[in-house]
């Protein structure tokens, strides 16, 4: 599944998958990951400060998962420059979605949510 997102010059595309090597359905658990790209498509430079993600469940429980920067790193993209890294998402049932925000902020002082559009994350063995 692809997520394609644009705010304020910065794009954020995810990728994401299913990891059957990692999951264990008969004890109720799917592992997922996705890759984020971040490109700044803008004409100033951004620093990502912090991330929060929305992630639900196929029961609809929802959890907030909110920290600084990604992956251990705050990247700071130059105008036509991109940040690529990947993470995984355990849940307790074979599908469900993210969505969430960075905190960027530029040299002028600007800080803003460059959005990232919502993505599924589904084993696809058990979709008919």
């Amino acid at each position: 599944m692809i997520s394609d997102a644009l705010t304020d010059g910065i794009r954020v595309r995810v990728r994401s998958a299913f990891v059957p090597g990692r999951s264990d359905p008969s004890r109720k658990f799917w592992f997922f990951v996705y890759q984020v790209t971040i490109i700044n498509e803008g004409e100033q430079a951004a620093t990502l400060k912090s991330r929060h993600w929305v992630i639900q469940d196929g029961t609809g429980h929802v959890e907030h998962v909110r920290g600084p920067g990604v992956v251990g790193e705050q990247p700071r993209l130059e105008p036509g420059a991109e940040h690529v890294y990947t993470s995984g998402c355990p849940l307790s049932t074979n599908i469900g979605s993210m969505k969430g925000s960075f905190e960027m902020h530029r040299d002028d002082g600007q800080i803003f949510e460059a959005q990232v559009a919502g993505f599924t994350l589904v084993d696809p063995s058990t979709i008919n």
